[in-house]
C-alpha cells in the first residue's frame, strides 16, 4: 500500500453537499476528541472488522471485498501501532480516521463498510471493549497487590504493633492483621472488577443510532466474534446506557484507588520520625532542595492524591447525566472523565506491589509502642468472660487503668490469644489466600 496521504482535514463522515462546516464551532465541539480516541482506536478497527464480518455473512459485502479490507484494516493497526499512522487534528475522530483510510486505499469499498452502524454504536462499542479491558488489567494488579500484602502478613503474622482509632492508641494488634486487611480489601476490589465486567459484558453493536436499522444485522455473530458474553438488545436501552457504564467503571476503580488511599495514608504515617514503623525504598522517596536531611514519601502522598481525580470524573459524569431517551451530544463529556481516571487508576495500581514488597518494616519499634492502657480492653473481656456483666467489667478496667507498668504485660500473649475469627490470633490467611486463587481462576 501507498503511505498514507490524506488531505490536512478529513472530511467529517457527515459530510453533504449544503452543509457548512465552521471551523471554530468543529473546533469547539470536537474538543480533544480525537486524541482520547488513540486509546480506542485498536477496539475501533477490531469492532470495524467483526462490522464488515457481519455485513458479509447477510452478503452484503462480498467475500474479496472482506478480505481486502481486513488487509486495510491489519495495515492501519500496524501503522498506528509503529507511529507510521497519526490520529491527530486531522480528523474529527477515530471513527472518522478509519474510514478515510479505508476509502483512500479501497476506494469504494471503503465506502462500504459503515453500512448498518452509527458513530454512536461505534463509539459505545469502542469503550465497551476499552472498558472490559480496563477492567481485566485493573482485577490483575489488585491480585498482586492483595498477594504482596498476603506475602507481607505471613512473614510477620504474630509481630505486635499498635492498633489506633481515631489516630489514638487503642489495642494491641499486629503486622498480620494490618497487611492481611490489605490482602481481602484488594481481593474485594478485584472481586468488584469482575462483577463489573459481567455487567457490561454486552454487545452494543447493531443498534445503530439507537433504534436498529432495515437490516438482518448478524448481531449475535459479531458479539461472538468480539468476545462478548451476550447481546445488550434494544437499542434505546443500548444508548441510554452511555455513561451510566463509564460511571459504573469508574466506581469500580474508585474503590480499589481508596483501598490504595489507605494503605497510601498509613505508609505516610508510619514512615513519619514520630511513629518509626516503615522506611520505604529509596526508590519511592525524595529529597527537598533546600533542606539536605529530608526524605519525602512523595509516592504514598501522589498515590493518596490520586483517588481525588477518580472521585472527581465520577462527579463529571454525574453532573453530565439527566438526559431524556435518545442519543444526545452531551454524553462526549464522559469519555475524557473515564479515561483520566482510568490512566490514573491504573498506574497508580501498578505501583503498590512493588511499593509493599520493598518496604521495611521496623517490627522492634512497633513493639515499643504498645503501652499498657492498650490492654484495658482485654482485662474488660477477661473479666466479663470469668462472668461479671461486661458493663461491670467495663468499669472496673478503666478504674484500673495505670496500675500496671510494661514489664507486668505480655504483648505477645494479648496477640496470640485475640482468637475471634479474623482476629490477630485467627487472621485466616489461608481462606484469603484460597479467595485470591478463586479470583484469579475467573471463579
Amino acid at each position: 500500500m501507498s503511505p498514507t496521504n490524506i488531505e490536512s482535514k478529513a472530511s467529517p463522515l457527515w459530510a453533504k453537499p449544503g452543509a457548512g462546516i465552521e471551523q471554530g464551532a468543529m473546533a469547539f465541539m470536537s474538543r480533544d476528541d480525537v486524541l482520547l480516541d488513540r486509546e480506542l482506536f485498536h477496539f475501533d478497527i477490531q469492532a470495524t472488522r467483526a462490522h464488515v464480518h457481519g455485513l458479509n455473512a447477510i452478503d452484503l459485502i462480498g467475500d474479496d471485498e472482506a478480505r481486502s479490507i481486513d488487509g486495510a484494516l491489519d495495515a492501519l493497526a500496524d501503522r498506528f501501532r509503529s507511529g507510521a499512522f497519526v490520529l491527530d487534528e486531522r480528523y474529527e475522530d477515530g471513527h472518522t480516521a478509519i474510514e478515510s483510510f479505508l476509502v483512500e486505499h479501497l476506494g469504494e469499498t471503503g465506502k462500504r463498510v459503515h453500512l448498518g452502524r452509527s458513530r454512536n454504536d461505534q463509539v459505545a462499542v469502542a469503550l465497551r471493549l476499552y472498558m472490559l479491558d480496563v477492567l481485566d488489567q485493573a482485577k490483575g494488579l489488585c491480585l498482586q497487590i492483595a498477594n504482596a500484602a498476603l506475602t507481607v502478613a505471613r512473614t510477620h503474622e504474630m509481630d505486635p504493633m499498635p492498633g489506633y482509632t481515631h489516630l489514638q492508641r487503642a489495642v494491641p494488634s499486629s503486622v498480620g492483621l494490618w497487611m492481611g486487611s490489605f490482602a481481602e480489601s484488594f481481593a474485594d476490589a478485584a472481586h468488584l472488577c469482575a462483577l463489573t465486567r459481567s455487567w457490561l459484558d454486552a454487545s452494543p453493536l447493531g443498534t445503530a443510532a439507537g433504534y436498529g436499522v432495515n437490516l438482518p444485522l448478524a448481531r449475535d455473530q459479531v458479539a461472538d466474534e468480539l468476545g462478548f458474553a451476550r447481546v445488550q438488545i434494544n437499542p434505546m436501552a443500548t444508548q441510554a446506557a452511555r455513561g451510566r457504564l463509564e460511571h459504573q467503571v469508574i466506581a469500580t476503580l474508585w474503590q480499589a484507588m481508596q483501598e490504595v488511599r489507605r494503605l497510601a495514608w498509613d505508609y505516610s504515617l508510619f514512615s513519619s520520625q514520630e511513629f518509626g514503623f516503615v522506611t520505604l525504598a529509596s526508590g519511592f522517596v525524595t529529597g527537598s532542595s533546600i533542606m539536605p536531611n529530608k526524605k519525602n514519601p512523595d509516592m504514598a502522598e501522589l498515590l493518596r492524591a490520586s483517588t481525588a481525580v477518580v472521585g472527581g470524573a465520577l462527579a463529571e459524569i454525574q453532573q453530565t447525566m439527566s438526559l431524556p431517551s435518545g442519543y444526545q451530544r452531551d454524553l462526549q463529556i464522559t469519555k475524557p472523565a473515564l479515561i483520566r481516571a482510568v490512566k490514573v487508576s491504573i498506574e497508580a495500581l501498578s505501583h503498590i506491589p512493588r511499593l509493599i514488597e520493598t518496604a521495611t518494616l521496623h517490627t522492634e519499634r512497633m513493639r515499643d509502642a504498645i503501652d499498657p492502657t492498650m490492654f484495658a480492653t482485654d482485662h474488660a473481656v477477661k473479666l466479663a468472660s470469668e462472668g461479671m456483666a461486661f458493663r461491670d467489667a467495663y468499669v472496673q478496667a478503666a478504674q484500673s487503668i495505670g496500675d500496671t507498668d510494661a514489664s507486668g504485660v505480655d504483648i505477645d500473649a494479648s496477640v496470640r490469644e485475640r482468637v475471634s475469627p479474623g482476629g490477630c490470633g485467627n487472621l485466616m490467611l489461608d481462606a484469603i489466600e484460597a479467595r485470591l486463587t478463586q479470583l484469579a481462576e475467573g471463579a
